[in-house]
Parts: C-alpha cells; structure tokens; sequence
C-alpha cells in the first residue's frame, strides 16, 4: 500500500487460514524525495503527463519490487510461497463524477520482477457499476473488525480519513471524512522542512484561528451526505491558500489544520454514524497524539482504542487490506459494499496480472 500521504511503501505478509487475518511480516520503504515530487506534480495537468505517469509507474513498480524482496527476506519466504501481491498503486487522480480514478502502477512489471502473481487495478470496476470506487476497506473492516455485540467504527487517518462504522447487526457504512495528515504534512513541509509534524507537537504550540476553521468547515463536502470520497483533487494546499491571510502565524494555521481533521472526523461520527460504543484508529494519523488526544476530547465518553487491540497494528491495516482484496479476486468472491460506494451492485474487483 502506498497511500494519499506519499510517505513510502508498507507491505505485509498476511495468512487467512481458518478465516483469519493474521500479519506475519512486515516492511516498508519510504518514498525517494525524486519519486514523491514527481508524484505530487503529476497531481495536477502538467506538460508531457502521459509520459511520465508511464515512467514514474514503472519507477514505483520497481521500488514495490525491491519492498517484495525486503519482505520475504525479513519473513524467511520464498516467492513461490507467496499466492498473490495485492497492489494498490500510487492514486494521483481520483473523479469518480466523472466516471475514472487512477492509480499507477505497472503490475505486469511488479510480476516479472516478483515471480509473483499480482493483482491491481482495484478500484475501477467499482466505478463503472456507478459507484465512488472507494472507500474499499470497510468490506476488511467489517470481515476483521466486526462485532456481534458492540456497534464499532474504525477510522483511518492517512492523507484523507475514512470512516468504517459496523453496527452490532451487521450494518456497515463507510466514507472518507475529509482531511486526515494530508494538509498537516504539506504545511509542516513548506514551514519545517519536515515531511510531517512529529507527534503533533508543532500543532499543539499554537492556536486555532477561529474565522477561518469555520470557513474550512464550511465547504459543503463535509454536510454531504455518503455515499462520497475525496483526495487531493479536492482538499489541496491550493485550496488552502484560497483561505489564507499573510498575517496568519505559521504555527497556528497547523493547529487549525489538527482542529479540521479532528472536528470534520467527529462531525462525521455523528451525523453519519448512529450509535457508536467503540472507536479504533488506524494509519498513520493514529501515531498523532496531539491529534488523537483531540478526538478523544471530542468523542468522550467513548474510548478511543488503536487497531493494535484487535490484532493489527495501525500502521500495517490498509495494507493488510489489500491484501484481503487481492484474496478475494483470486477466489472470485466481491469485495465492494454498494450501500459504502454506492455502486449498482457487488462486484469482484481487481485485475490478475499472473507472473
């Protein structure tokens, strides 16, 4: 999985036996500062695009074959041990309003230099039965985390945050929020020179500007009511920059930003979710304390657990989930959940490009 914060690579080796998910092995691979900025300039229309979306798809191929070896190192395996890569791809577009999302990857490369079979493309049939293509891993959430007697909502925050609510029935709805890391990291990266703010300490030295979180909070994405997802083609630091006053201290405008993904996740608990008896995060937002502390202020009294409680760690859970997505294209079975995507029906997803 290589996600909407363009930080690296993590991969997992995962064993479903008995119906299981259990992550065996672990790695990751961060991202080259050359790989990153071509990714994010290709994030908007540029010169010459088809061309290096094509050369920078077999760049990251290679770099997600070099994070395969490293994984099968660590985890003693041979590639022949190994049923499938699921891969995701790197997303730079994602407009299902008007019927495409893409996410590049060259797959039959990541198999000729694998020896692995690899499944990919994951998100496209979804959207052509009418649906968002993503969010795709509530199905996961709900197949992993579900509970037949507490109401449970698990939210990921990566770039964007997603939510996956999975009532004690068996109910699931699923949604990205909003902002998660995504506009944090962009700014601590123009201010700091770090790719993102450290525990959110940066964050908590300053303080919210009022005016303009609540014009932040005012876009009507936040109101709209799911099935929807978003990315950077929607909450950009250009879109910030629209918001933005020359007087605004540096380190309050971060503070704002926590406060945004922290309110925006929590307006969305309740005015999508229902009844909520336990929270679980996951990714790397998770890993924000700042963060996390603030949600917790505004969700008490529900306690907020990370994902490590039920068996998975939070920096490991979306990839863990694309592997679950490649299982079940290899076994034909579908993975979409209309009622979170808003497709015309179920679906198997993904592509098989075999080694």
């Amino acid at each position: 999985m290589s996600g909407t914060s363009l930080d690296g690579v993590d991969a997992v080796v995962i064993d479903f036996k008995d119906h299981q998910c259990q992550v065996l092995h672990t790695a990751n691979l961060a991202y080259p500062d050359s790989i990153r900025s071509e990714l994010l300039a290709l994030h908007a229309a540029s010169h010459n695009e088809l061309e290096r979306t094509a050369l920078i798809a077999n760049r990251l191929s290679i770099l997600y074959a070099d994070c395969v070896k490293q994984l099968l190192s660590n985890a003693a395996l041979s590639a022949s041990q190994i049923k499938a890569i699921g891969c995701h791809g790197q997303t730079i577009r994602h407009r299902p309003e008007l019927g495409f999302t893409l996410q590049i990857v060259n797959p039959a490369l990541l198999a000729e230099l694998t020896g692995i079979d690899v499944v990919a493309d994951f998100r496209s049939r979804d959207i052509a039965a009418g649906g968002q293509g993503a969010p795709l891993v509530p199905a996961f959430h709900q197949a992993t985390f579900g509970s037949a007697d507490k109401n449970r909502v698990v939210i990921n925050i990566g770039g964007i945050a997603n939510l996956t609510s999975i009532s004690a029935s068996g109910h699931v709805i699923g949604f990205d929020s909003g902002p998660g890391n995504m506009l944090m990291d962009a700014w601590a990266e123009e201010h700091l020179g770090k790719r993102y703010d450290h525990d959110g300490n940066w964050a908590a030295s300053g303080q919210v500007i009022a005016a303009l979180l609540a014009r932040l909070l005012a876009h009507p994405y936040f109101k709209q009511t799911p099935p929807k997802s978003t990315g950077r083609d929607l909450f950009s630091s250009a879109w910030l920059a629209d918001y933005l006053t020359p007087d605004y201290a540096p380190a309050d405008v971060q503070r704002t930003l926590l406060e945004l993904s922290a309110q925006s996740i929590s307006m969305a608990l309740t005015d999508f979710c229902g009844e909520v008896d336990e929270i679980y995060l996951c990714g790397g937002g998770a890993l924000n304390s700042a963060l996390v502390a603030r949600l917790q202020q505004l969700q008490s009294p529900v306690k907020i657990q990370l994902s490590d409680t039920l068996g998975i760690r939070v920096q490991w859970v979306e990839a863990a989930a694309f592997g679950w997505l490649a299982k079940q294209c290899i076994s034909r079975q579908t993975a979409n959940l209309p009622a979170v995507t808003g497709a015309k029906g179920t679906r198997i997803l993904g592509a098989i490009y075999a080694s």
